[in-house]
C-alpha cells in the first residue's frame, strides 16, 4: 500500500520545486505528486556538474542532406523574396504528464531531411537572399537556417533539470554542431529565432513577407502571426491564404521522389514483407485465441521497432466479420477457423517513409471456392488499374478501371440491382455500396502523402515517372447487409500494393509479397513451419 502523503511532503516538494531554475512563487497545494525532485541548492548543482565523461554522440552526415539542397532551391524558387518558417512541431501529450513519441511534420522532415526523434521544438527558416548580393546573381534565392535547442550536455545545469532536452533524462542529443553536421544545414541557437523571424519585416518595397507551415507548432505560428501584425500584414484570413499556399507546394513537390525517397520506401516495403512473414509464424498458434487480432498487431509491431522507427500508421487486423469496416483498428477480435483475415499495414523506416501493403490471407492457410472467387474479383481489378497505370495516366483511369471490374462481377454474381453501365454512371455508383472508399494515393513520408495538393495536381494530374502510389481495390460485405447472399455477409477482402511510375511504365514494388492465390497457399505454409 503507498504512504499517505503527509503536509510535510507537500511542503518539502513545494520548496524543492520553488527552488527549481527559472521558478517564479512558491508551488501551491496543487502540486504534481508524481515524484520527488532533488534540492537545487548551489552545492548540490556543483556537485551534479562535476565527475561526468563526456559523451559526444556520433556525427556523421545524413544520406538525406545531398538531396535536401535541390528540395530547398525549389522551395525557396517559389517564394522568393520570402521568410518561410517550418516547424518541426512539439512532442504530443498522451496523457497528464506523458507525450506521445515525437514525430517532425512531414514538411519539415522533407526539407531538413530528419527523421526519427532528434529535433523537437526546432524550427527551419528560409531567409530571402539580397536580389543585388553576389549569391542572387549565381541564382540562390534563400539562405536556409535550423534553429534548435543547444545541448544540454553534464556542463549545465539543464542536464539533469529539464526533462525535455537534458542529456540525463534522455541521453546524448544532437545539438548545435552535430545537426548541421548531419544537415549541412547553417544552424543556431534556438534562442535567436525571435529576433530572426521579425527582421526587415513589413509592407514597403524590398521588405519581407513571412509564410509558416500553420498546423506544425501553434507557439511558433503565433508568433509569426504577432510579427505579422505588428508589421502592417493583421488580416488573419489573408496570412492563412498565404500559408496554405506554402503547404500546397510542399504537398504538390513531394509527387515526385528522388532517388533516396525511392530507396527508403523499398526499404520500408522489404521490412514489411518481413513484418507479414512474422504474422505467419505466429497465425496458427492464435487462432481461436482471446484477442487473437492483437497478438498478430505485436507481432508485427516488432519487426517495425527492430527494423524501422515505427508502424506508418494503425495496422489493421481484422478477421471474419471485422473485414469489411474499412478503419478496423481496435484489433480486439479473435482470429476464427474458416474466415478470411484482412491485414493493412506499413513499416515506417528511420527517415520516417512507409509501405502500405494490404493482404487478405484464408486463416486455415487454403481459400475455399467462394473465397476464390471472390479474391481473384479484388485481384484483377487491381491488376486493371495497374495496366492502365501509365506514363500520361490518371488516378481517375485507376479508378474507373479497378471499378469497372468489381461492378462486371457484382453483376455477374446477380448482386448489383442494374446494369454495369448505369452502375458506373454518376448518377448511378450502385456497386459503391460494396467498396465505398479510394482505390490509389500518392506514398511517401505519409502513407496518405500529398494531401494539401489542389485536385487538379493530384487526381485530376498526369501520372509521371518518380511518383510513388498505392493500388487498393476491395469487396466489402458487411455482416448486417441484407441486400446480399447470406454466405457473403462478413468477407472482406483488400488487395494492396505499392507501385512506382518509371520512364517505362509501373513497377510493381511490393512484387516480393505474394498475392496470387497459390503463392499466398504456399507462403502460408512455409510460415507455419517456420515456428520455433
Amino acid at each position: 500500500m503507498a504512504r499517505k502523503v503527509t503536509e510535510k511532503d507537500k511542503q518539502y516538494e513545494a520548496e524543492e520545486m520553488s527552488a527549481a531554475p527559472g521558478a517564479e512563487q512558491p508551488m501551491s497545494d496543487r502540486i504534481n505528486n508524481r515524484t520527488l525532485r532533488p534540492t537545487t541548492s548551489r552545492k548540490f548543482a556543483e556537485f551534479m556538474k562535476s565527475g561526468w565523461d563526456n559523451q559526444e554522440p556520433d556525427i556523421e552526415p545524413l544520406e538525406s542532406s545531398k538531396f535536401t539542397p535541390d528540395r530547398l532551391k525549389a522551395l525557396g524558387a517559389r517564394f522568393p523574396g520570402e521568410r518561410i518558417v517550418i516547424p518541426a512541431g512539439q512532442p504530443k501529450t498522451r496523457n497528464n504528464d506523458d507525450d506521445y513519441a515525437f514525430r517532425p511534420n512531414t514538411e519539415f522532415s522533407y526539407y531538413t531531411g530528419l527523421g526519427q526523434d532528434y529535433e523537437a521544438g526546432a524550427v527551419l527558416v528560409l531567409n530571402p537572399i539580397d536580389p543585388e548580393s553576389n549569391e542572387a546573381k549565381a541564382g540562390m534565392t534563400h539562405t536556409p537556417v535550423l534553429f534548435v535547442t543547444p545541448r544540454a550536455d553534464n556542463s549545465t545545469e539543464a542536464y539533469y533539470a529539464d526533462a525535455h532536452y537534458g542529456e540525463y533524462w534522455v541521453g546524448p542529443r544532437a545539438g548545435l554542431k552535430e545537426l548541421k553536421a548531419m544537415t549541412g544545414i547553417e544552424t543556431h541557437d534556438i534562442a535567436q529565432l525571435s529576433d530572426a523571424l521579425g527582421k526587415d519585416v513589413g509592407t514597403e518595397e524590398g521588405a519581407v513577407k513571412l509564410r509558416v507551415v500553420r498546423e506544425a507548432d501553434q507557439a511558433i505560428t503565433n508568433e509569426v502571426e504577432a510579427v505579422r501584425e505588428a508589421n502592417g500584414f493583421p488580416d488573419p484570413n489573408t496570412n492563412e491564404k498565404a500559408d496554405d499556399e506554402l503547404e500546397e507546394f510542399a504537398s504538390t513537390a513531394r509527387m515526385l521522389k528522388d532517388s533516396y525517397e525511392i530507396g527508403e520506401i523499398r526499404k520500408a516495403v522489404n521490412a514489411t514483407k518481413r513484418g507479414f512473414d512474422r504474422i505467419l509464424t505466429r497465425l496458427p498458434e492464435t487462432i481461436g485465441q482471446p484477442r487473437s487480432e492483437r497478438m498478430l498487431e505485436g507481432a508485427f509491431t516488432s519487426v517495425s521497432r527492430e527494423e524501422g522507427n515505427t508502424v506508418g500508421y494503425d495496422t489493421i487486423v481484422a478477421s471474419g466479420e471485422h473485414a469489411p469496416i474499412l478503419h478496423w483498428m481496435r484489433n480486439t477480435g479473435v482470429v476464427g477457423h474458416g474466415e478470411l483475415l484482412l491485414i493493412d499495414a506499413g513499416i515506417e523506416v528511420d527517415s520516417l517513409y512507409t509501405a502500405d501493403i494490404t493482404r487478405t490471407f484464408p486463416v486455415d492457410g487454403k481459400f475455399t471456392p467462394l473465397q476464390k472467387k471472390l479474391y481473384q474479383a479484388v485481384l484483377d481489378s487491381q491488376q486493371a488499374g495497374f495496366d492502365v497505370a501509365q506514363v500520361g495516366a490518371t488516378y481517375s483511369d485507376i479508378h474507373h478501371a479497378c471499378m469497372r471490374v468489381i461492378a462486371e462481377r457484382l453483376h455477374e454474381w446477380g448482386i448489383l440491382p442494374v446494369d454495369v453501365e448505369e452502375s458506373l454512371s454518376p448518377e448511378g455508383q450502385q456497386h459503391r455500396r460494396w467498396i465505398a472508399c479510394g482505390v490509389a494515393h500518392h506514398l511517401g513520408l505519409d502513407v496518405h502523402d500529398c494531401a494539401q495538393a489542389r485536385y487538379e495536381s493530384y487526381q485530376g494530374a498526369k501520372i509521371t515517372p518518380g511518383m510513388v502510389f498505392t493500388i487498393e481495390p476491395g469487396l466489402y460485405f458487411a455482416k448486417n447487409d441484407l441486400l446480399i447472399p447470406a454466405e457473403l455477409r462478413g468477407i472482406g477482402i483488400r488487395i494492396e500494393d505499392d507501385v512506382l511510375m518509371t520512364e517505362n511504365g509501373p513497377e510493381w514494388i511490393s512484387s516480393g509479397i505474394p498475392k496470387q492465390i497459390d503463392e499466398v497457399e504456399e507462403w502460408m505454409a512455409q510460415r507455419a513451419t517456420a515456428r520455433n
